[in-house]
């Protein structure tokens, strides 16, 4: 519990008191606008206590989470050597994949060449032995 209680604790705590204060009264404030007759205020009046409960719930869900955490570090651990985590399997198969060999050529053996891939190779060869140039200084 003195964890929650650290400098920065105490501004999280300053904070949700001084936001949920400002837009609750934010509210009361819409209220009495819309008792006046600006209709628009109620909508605006129902929105402020939601803010301040958004607020609440988000600074309760890290103080949740802060004691959790302090539990869990006192805890001794269960296991004192963990041991190397298994390969990711999937079903009863490994999930190492084989790859995959595709044939450069059609089926009867002729190479075909396509040029739009071979410029961009080559471009790319260009800007590794380039490396402090720019796309925009490639002479091709």
């Amino acid at each position: 519990m003195r964890r929650l209680w650290t400098p920065a604790w105490i501004a999280r705590h300053v904070a949700m008191v001084v936001l949920v204060v400002g837009f609750l009264g934010l509210g009361w404030w819409q209220i009495s606008r819309a008792t006046n007759g600006n209709s628009l205020s109620w909508g605006y009046a129902v929105e402020w206590p939601i803010f301040a409960g958004f607020v609440v719930y988000v600074w309760w869900r890290e103080v949740k989470l802060a004691r959790r955490r302090a539990v869990d570090a006192d805890l001794p651990s269960a296991e004192p050597e963990a041991e190397p985590a298994p390969a990711v399997t999937a079903g009863s198969r490994p999930a190492v994949r084989r790859p995959v060999r595709v044939s450069r050529g059609q089926p009867g053996g002729d190479v075909v060449e396509d040029t739009d891939l071979a410029a961009y190779n080559h471009y790319l060869s260009w800007l590794s032995a380039n490396p402090g140039a720019r796309p925009g200084d490639y002479p091709g």
